[in-house]
């Protein structure tokens, strides 16, 4: 059984997210999608196993985001995906794909959704909120 999280190390959802997959006793496989950027192939089966569009796995709040004015709808979505994969950056995250599925998880406890395994115990976010009890139940 195979879980893997497209992770950005300096996003703390991400890190909380990873963290929440390895409380539940589980190695997931990490791509730093920032340094091994999905191909073409592999982002379009992400989209399409989250049912969502280039446009709304995107980053607004980047600025080349604004800098290529993205929000424009002359954009097709064969582009949009082109314009993540030369600007990773715009892809959000983290995105976490188990035999389950595959979810956006913004905020990190969405991935408590398609875990298949359950989490072994207490569990805070970096900030200190507790997600998940000394049983190994959310809160």
């Amino acid at each position: 059984m195979t879980i893997t999280i497209y992770h950005n190390p300096r996003c703390g959802t991400s890190r909380n997210t990873l963290a929440l997959i390895r409380n539940s006793g589980d190695e997931p496989v990490v791509i730093e999608y920032l340094k091994q950027v999905p191909s073409k192939q592999e982002l379009q089966q992400i989209l399409a196993a989250m049912s969502f569009s280039a446009r709304q796995l995107m980053r607004e709040k980047e600025s080349v985001y604004q800098e290529l004015g993205l929000a424009d709808d002359k954009w097709s979505e064969d582009a949009l995906v082109d314009v993540m994969l030369a600007n990773p950056i715009l892809i959000n995250r983290p995105i976490v794909v188990t035999p389950l599925g595959t979810k956006l998880c913004r905020p990190s406890e969405l991935v408590l959704e398609i875990l298949p395994s359950a989490q072994r115990g207490e569990f805070r976010k970096e900030d200190g909120e507790l997600v998940i009890g000394a049983d190994g139940k959310r809160v």
